[in-house]
């Protein structure tokens, strides 16, 4: 990627007590065309301006809240003032910050889920349409190589008719009401003023539910949910399970749960068409499987030469030789450079190439949540299949 010079980011959210700002921060500077340059990193003064110190920023351009953040940034010259803003913030908090940040000039990087209810996804989707910056949606996992070859592979008829998706996505680490106990990641997870009407749901379902339909191309149409919340006195779910239907007539299954006893991260996903079947698991994210009916299993490996003529997106994706593991960050950091080479593409007043728009955007986020309200009504629902509209 040929430029002038860096990118430079601001950043909402992220400070000591934070656990994904510091992975977006990461990401966001492994290929070098982003660089941290100002941000509101806490609502407590000095965790922001502790945190502003870390990364070398100068004082000034620690700021105190993001409005301030974003009425002073805007006044600085071109090339000084930063171009994007990442929005690591709770969920409560997402869709003010965006719209505030697009509507000042700058581009977007947001935490999911997007916004708080779907009513504020559907209008921040037509202050992106009417700003005309570039907004991504951080679904980290459409990111690792492996995913990109599934969806390729998907989608150019591999698999034959799709007939069955099936994904989960089990923790273990809201088991006990750890929210009670300091946990801060806990607290807002667990409290619906902040996450939103949706827990686990909301948290780590609509990886599940984006994940699916990134990989495929299909659209979710209904779904059938039984959703539970097993620690007493914790307000909102924390585990779901979900049956799903797609627009071309598969038939699907969403397991998720944040009190599964000795699980991490255990996002996984099985998608079977006519022809044959594939399996991919992040903990595990090198490997993709895929099955035929009389054959052995083929796995494939991130990083192989064979890949990228299979898939040109994985390849793009993949950063080291085969036998180097690549997992969590170097995802969030192809999300990050997709983004990227499209903010260039714009600012030099160019069409962004095919490869570069490969990233969720907030149609993705719009899609995620009408999901969570979708699954909501269902839980709620004496029907058997509640409609996903659009």
């Amino acid at each position: 990627m040929q430029t002038e010079r860096m990118l430079k980011m601001g950043m909402v959210g992220g400070g000591p007590d934070a656990f994904i700002g510091a992975v977006h921060r990461k990401a966001a500077r492994m290929d070098g065309a982003i660089a941290i340059a100002a941000g509101v990193f806490s609502r407590n003064r000095k965790k922001s301006q502790d945190t502003g110190r870390t990364l070398f920023l100068p004082p000034d351009r620690v700021y105190e809240s993001y409005e301030e953040l974003a009425e002073k940034e805007r006044k600085l010259p071109e090339g000084t003032r930063i171009d994007l803003v990442a929005v690591v913030t709770p969920n409560d908090s997402h869709f003010p910050i965006a719209k505030k940040m697009l509507e000042s000039g700058f581009h977007v990087m947001c935490e999911k889920p997007m916004t708080f209810t779907a009513g504020e996804a559907r209008e921040l989707k037509k202050i992106v349409e009417a700003s005309g910056k570039v907004f991504a949606l951080m679904h980290n996992y459409t990111g690792y190589p492996m995913v990109k070859l599934a969806r390729d592979l998907v989608r150019g008829g591999e698999l034959g008719e799709i007939r069955k998706i099936v994904v989960q996505y089990p923790q273990g680490w809201l088991a006990s009401p750890v929210e009670k106990s300091g946990s801060v990641q806990a607290a807002w997870r667990t409290d619906p003023a902040r996450s939103g009407a949706a827990g686990a749901i909301g948290d780590i379902g609509t990886h599940g539910e984006n994940l699916s339909e990134y990989i495929t191309g299909l659209r979710i149409t209904h779904v059938c949910a039984d959703i539970s919340t097993f620690v007493r006195g914790r307000r909102l779910d924390d585990d779901g399970n979900v049956l799903l239907r797609f627009d071309n007539g598969a038939k699907g299954l969403l397991h998720v749960s944040q009190v599964a006893i000795g699980e991490e991260n255990n996002l996984a996903i099985w998608i079977y068409g006519t022809k044959k079947g594939l399996e991919w698991h992040q903990e595990h994210p090198n490997t993709l499987a895929v099955m035929e009916p009389d054959g052995p299993v083929r796995i494939y490996r991130r990083g192989n030469p064979y890949i990228g003529k299979l898939s040109p997106a994985a390849a793009r994706a993949t950063r080291l030789p085969f036998g180097h593991p690549e997992g969590f960050i170097e995802a969030f950091a192809n999300v990050y450079s997709n983004f990227a080479a499209t903010i260039y593409a714009q600012m030099a007043g160019k069409k962004p190439e095919k490869a570069a728009l490969d990233f969720p955007s907030v149609n993705d986020g719009l899609r995620g949540m009408l999901f969570i309200e979708t699954v909501l009504a269902s839980a709620k629902s004496t029907e058997k299949w509640t409609s996903m509209l659009s």
